[in-house]
């Protein structure tokens, strides 16, 4: 059995474990029923930073790796100020130095800074989450048409509850460290637009410490359901992406729901994120027809996100480079919630060739799965363990996953991030450097987006 197989099951079977532990508490109590940011407030400690110019001291900063030849065997940091002036970085100073004694200041404790993170896969307006615990039956067999059915009755249960919860949800992440996201978002005619409106709502009261995409998701099939009316609502209503959904095993018509997919986005000057789930031949032939598309129209490169593309795991060494020495050719994009188990996605391949990966949450407690922990840090955690071998450095470029590439430290050890002019967007992390922080997971106790102190507390 190969090392990476080997590390594949047990993962399979230990990640479940880990997330299990993690919703519940020591009492048996379900963690996710409680407010992270009502947790800090009651410390008493300040909530917000009203200042839109201040300095924040001690915060820890990576300097550099030390390095034993060419190998990274530790990171160098150190303690600066950082001056935060109308969301931006303006300055990174000696610590405790103000050049302006009248500028408030404030304390990050000696925690590590690091990129802001992004969860760039999640379902807000769908969830259990910040309601009553419940973990639906589903049988073995279950096909995607007995979800689409399940949901199709489950939809106006949930609809009345949408914008509370999808507020507790971003609450939950952004207590992870994430402040920008995408979300996917029902339109199908059971929910019609409600669902956008609602999303959107939320995402307006949020806007000053968080931003969203939103791909409207034909859910139960753009075709299967003639949603495609809806869809074209939903690109005039506001919506940044056209959603897709396995269009063989869902649509029945590969050409003709990918053709009409992109055709919206094309109309209306969008991007296109799909669902694709299938890992039969039909699902690697849909991977090729989208890059075919792309390769051939060119208002398309740069626009296409794949979601999960599970046929990339049927896929030998070879297959791979070549599909993703096309997909980095027209920055089309793969959004993997890093799955555990016996799927071998081809992830650390795709990047090596040039293709951007990034992660999502996906889903959070809802009908669809009873786990989801929304945190980035895991889910770099869990690339870690499943795709590198681990040492100082490839733990450190592991974060990337999370962050959109964002790293404090370039491959040489030269510190690239935070510098003046960045957007005043990150999280405070009880580590010692980014590699900690993945291997452990490390808890956070702050995050910012563009200035704001979004959760947590600093002193």
């Amino acid at each position: 059995m190969s090392e990476n197989k080997s590390r594949r099951e047990f993962i399979s079977q230990s990640g479940k474990m880990v997330t299990a532990c993690a919703l519940f508490g020591a009492t048996g109590s379900v963690a996710y029923a409680a407010d992270p940011a009502k947790q800090i407030c009651e410390t008493g400690k300040p909530m917000s930073i009203s200042a839109k110019h201040y300095y924040l001291d001690n915060v820890l900063l990576e300097a550099g790796f030390n390095f034993d030849g060419s190998v990274a065997t530790s990171t160098r940091t150190e303690l600066k100020t950082l001056e935060i002036k109308d969301g931006k970085i303006v300055a990174l100073r000696d610590n405790k130095s103000h050049a302006d004694a009248t500028l408030p200041h404030y304390d990050a404790g000696s925690k590590l800074m690091l990129p802001a993170m992004r969860d760039m896969h999640i379902h807000l307006d769908k969830t259990f989450y910040g309601g009553p615990w419940r973990s639906l039956n589903r049988p073995a067999g279950t096909t995607i048409q007995d979800m689409i059915r399940l949901e199709q009755k489950l939809l106006p249960e949930l609809q009345p509850y949408t914008q509370e919860r999808a507020e507790k949800l971003i609450g939950l992440i952004q207590s992870k460290g994430s402040t920008i996201a995408r979300s996917h978002c029902n339109i199908e005619p059971v929910s019609g637009l409600k669902n956008l409106e609602n999303l959107q709502a939320v995402l307006s009261r949020r806007k000053p410490g968080f931003d969203c995409e939103i791909v409207a998701f034909p859910q139960h099939g753009l075709l299967l359901s003639h949603s495609e009316k809806l869809m074209r609502e939903a690109m005039q209503a506001g919506a940044h992406y056209v959603g897709g959904l396995d269009p063989t095993n869902v649509d029945g018509a590969m050409e003709k729901s990918l053709d009409t997919m992109f055709q919206i986005a094309l109309d209306y000057n969008k991007g296109v994120d799909i669902h694709l789930h299938e890992t039969s031949p039909a699902g690697v032939a849909a991977v090729n027809y989208m890059v075919e598309t792309v390769e051939k129209t060119p208002e398309l490169k740069g626009k296409l996100t794949i979601s999960h593309a599970f046929a990339l795991a049927t896929l030998n060494e070879q297959q791979v480079d070549e599909i993703a020495t096309r997909m980095a050719a027209q920055q089309v994009t793969i959004a993997s919630t890093v799955p555990i188990g016996t799927l071998h996605m081809p992830l650390k391949q795709l990047r090596d060739k040039g293709v951007f990966v990034m992660t999502g949450t996906d889903s959070v407690i809802d009908h669809w799965s009873p786990y989801g922990l929304g945190d980035m840090l895991e889910k770099a955690n869990l690339y870690a363990q499943l795709y590198i071998r681990p040492n100082e450095q490839t733990l450190s470029r592991a974060l990337g996953i999370a962050t959109g590439d964002v790293l404090p430290l370039n491959d040489k050890g030269e510190r690239v991030w935070p510098k003046a002019q960045d957007d005043a967007s990150f999280v405070l992390v009880d580590a010692s450097c980014s590699a900690e922080a993945v291997a452990r997971i490390s808890p956070r106790t702050a995050t910012f987006h563009n200035g704001n102190l979004v959760w947590g507390a600093v002193g």
